[in-house]
């Protein structure tokens, strides 16, 4: 193979953290090469840097032999890099088409040749395996779609080295399957990709070639067949990482702290998004929700956490019934939540890290008192917890939207746990974590069980699912279709639900308290 890519000596340093430190990275033509490192390590940082959205400090960047000054995307572009962002940017009331030509429109004199769109999309999208409908709007396509949707527009554009950063942090596991053949497919093709994740699974199954980056550093580069998920864990973190979640057995309390009974649920076009859901959480039990994405899990928490309005049915709170109540109202009952969406739900990107880390408490002392601010407090509060959940940043002081996603996440984290909690709501509670952040997490949440805490999860990751769980609902349609024991639960069961099916094995699907 010839290298398609050659990233010579690349520094990158911002304010107060150098991002990258003489990193050498090389990506052959049709290969699959994984960037591997934990949350921070500076993976992120290089490829916005082939990508000409950042300059390097100091290096060189030499595309087919020659040597190339990425000075902006559209250089980027020019030479034929594609990149797809781990927050995807399409416009939402457009149909497929419209978003991938956007910018480079086919035109019949002065207007849009939607005919002559529609028809270069669909040979594209069959000639890579993407089977995209170019007339769907994206506002109705699932996450996966859309994703294709993305690769769709960087191959309308003529790319042949593409980087997918963090590709199936928001994929469910059917769909991460697809994903792999499509990359398999694309490479047959000719095409180069670059992968960033931190998911050794995939890592595994889909790559060639695999370089480790850590705390800004290339620590090794390293054949995909000749390593193991231990060993790849060991070099991006560090240290060994046990990759399986130490919980011991314990006696589950009869104690209800969360008992929903019958809730239904719009979504926002008004339509049932949960229909009749009956369900409890018991004190120091982990209750996990396994599902498909897009089967009312978001909804349900919403409702649960005050963010939505419920349409009929109940929720109680250690005896007390808080259905209707308002978000903060529901927090201050003892609620802690974790929400799948760390942007619109999690954080103020634009206020600083220390302000996000108190948020829902900001209002009470220490932190404020007669509707002044203590940022002395705030602070001090803030640098313990980026050290305890270490948090990777410059200071408290930078805005939360400048801090790498899994770093947001971690922040999340360290504010819910922080809090006095009767009930913790954990919804994807490791996307976009690192194997090291993954295993500490994962540790918190059985501590919180241990504790008393009742807990919970909601996770597209059915390895979390079985890992943490002391039983499992699914929800399939908006409908607990099975609550099963852990210790009766097997991936192909719970697989059998999620899809609609229903066990032949009589009990299992009765049980819903």
């Amino acid at each position: 193979m010839s290298s398609v890519v050659e990233m010579k000596n690349i520094t990158k340093i911002f304010p107060g953290v150098v991002a990258n430190d003489k990193v050498n990275f090389q990506l052959e033509k049709g290969e699959i090469h994984v960037l591997l490192g934990e949350n921070g390590a500076g993976k992120t940082t290089l490829m916005n840097i082939l990508y000409g959205l950042y300059q390097p400090t100091s290096g060189e960047i030499i595309l087919n032999g020659k040597n190339t000054v990425m000075k902006d995307p559209n250089i980027a572009i020019e030479n034929g890099i594609g990149m797809v962002h781990q927050h995807f940017m399409l416009v939402p009331p457009f149909t497929v088409a419209e978003n991938i030509v956007l910018g480079q429109e086919p035109k019949k004199g002065m207007k849009l040749d939607i005919e002559s769109a529609n028809e270069k999309v669909r040979e594209i999208s069959a000639k890579f395996g993407l089977m995209v409908d170019p007339q769907s709007k994206v506002q109705d396509l699932s996450v996966g779609i859309q994703q294709r949707v993305e690769i769709l527009k960087t191959l309308y554009r003529g790319a042949d080295i593409l980087i997918l950063d963090e590709p199936t942090a928001v994929l469910t596991p059917q769909e991460i399957e697809e994903f792999g053949i499509i990359i398999k497919k694309l490479a047959s093709e000719g095409k180069s990709i670059i992968l960033i994740t931190h998911k050794l699974k995939e890592v595994m199954s889909m790559s060639n070639r695999v370089t480790v980056i850590r705390r800004g550093k290339v620590i090794d580069t390293i054949e995909t067949s000749g390593t193991n998920t231990d060993e790849l864990a060991e070099l991006m973190v560090g240290r060994k990482v046990n990759l399986t979640v130490d919980k011991l057995e314990k006696e589950i309390s009869d104690n209800r702290v969360l008992q929903v009974r019958g809730l239904e649920v719009l979504d926002n076009r008004g339509l049932e998004a949960v229909g009749g859901v009956t369900f409890d959480v018991r004190e120091g039990e982990i209750f996990a929700l396994a599902g498909v994405d897009g089967n009312g899990q978001s909804e349900l928490i919403e409702a649960i956490t005050g963010l939505r309005k419920t349409k009929s049915g109940s929720v109680t709170l250690a005896g007390s019934d808080i259905t209707g109540f308002s978000a903060q109202k529901v927090i201050e009952q003892g609620v802690g939540h974790i929400p799948e969406d760390r942007h619109k739900r999690g954080l103020v990107l634009s206020h600083d890290l220390a302000e996000n880390m108190i948020l829902g408490y900001h209002y009470k002392e220490p932190f404020s008192k007669n509707g002044f601010m203590n940022y002395d407090v705030i602070h001090d509060h803030a640098k313990k917890l980026i050290e305890e959940f270490d948090v990777r940043t410059p200071s408290e002081n930078v805005t939360a939207k400048s801090l790498s996603g899994g770093n947001q996440q971690k922040a999340i984290v360290a504010r819910e746990f922080h809090k006095d909690l009767k009930l913790l709501i954990a919804a994807q509670p490791t996307r976009g974590l690192d194997v090291g952040s993954i295993e500490f997490v994962h540790k918190k949440i059985v501590e919180a069980r241990d504790q008393g805490t009742a807990v919970l999860l909601v996770s597209l990751e059915l390895d979390e699912v079985m890992a943490l769980a002391d039983r499992i609902g699914v929800i399939y349609d908006g409908k607990i279709v099975g609550i099963l024991d852990r210790k009766d639960a097997t991936e192909k069961k719970i697989g059998i639900m999620m899809a609609g099916g229903t066990l032949e094995e009589g009990g299992e699907n009765d049980e819903r308290r």
